[in-house]
């Protein structure tokens, strides 16, 4: 089976994945294959030079995220300039990614780990989705002690992001993260076993 996990900013999705991961999941992670999406010598590469300037360039030759970051953030138009760039890119790349893990074994659960999932419109590529949620007053609590950000600039995040409501709405399998984590990790437990067979 493939999954597709998804999950707002703090909500628990890469503790979601690690454990998954630990009950015997493949990982696709879509934050590694969005930074290889970015490589010199890629096609994302040369678009996202060719629309937003030689400027994003660093001295190393790899774009510097914090350069277009400062182009595309709060501009939704650039936004969507970039997104229309490397979304497609990031989903060949994943998609490659769960053929050469079925090839190795097919029996093999596969979870694609993107925050983007549902806003890419990738749900096609998974057989579930799965969707991790958290109060917003609880992900900026912890967004705070993880990353060590302002109050303002996580709620901007949060609110420039899907709210729990128009994830969930999508989901086939809901999973809340609002207690400990080990009733975190007791619900993926019975979501395991169910597509286990056991």
């Amino acid at each position: 089976m493939i999954i597709g996990l998804t999950g707002g900013i703090a909500s628990g999705k890469s503790t979601a994945a690690a454990y998954l991961k630990s009950k015997g999941a493949v990982i696709v992670d879509g934050d590694q294959l969005g930074h290889r999406a970015y490589e010199p010598d890629t096609q994302a590469f040369g678009e996202v030079v060719e629309t937003f300037g030689p400027e994003v360039v660093g001295a190393d030759g790899q774009i510097d995220r914090k350069v277009l970051g400062g182009k595309v953030f709060g501009n939704l138009e650039a936004l969507n300039r970039l997104t229309d760039i490397l979304w497609p890119q990031i989903r060949r790349l994943a998609e490659a990614e769960i053929r050469e893990h079925q090839a190795e074994d097919s029996a093999r659960h596969v979870v694609v780990d993107a925050a983007v999932m549902l806003e890419a419109g990738w749900q096609d590529m998974v057989d579930e989705v799965w969707v991790v949620f958290v109060d917003p007053d609880i992900a900026v609590v912890r967004a705070m002690a993880r990353d060590g950000a302002n109050e303002e600039a996580i709620r901007k995040r949060i609110a420039s992001q899907l709210s729990n409501e128009e994830r969930c709405a999508q989901a086939d399998v809901i999973i809340e993260n609002s207690a400990d984590e080990a009733a975190f990790k007791a619900c993926f437990d019975s979501e395991w076993d169910r597509i286990a067979g056991l």
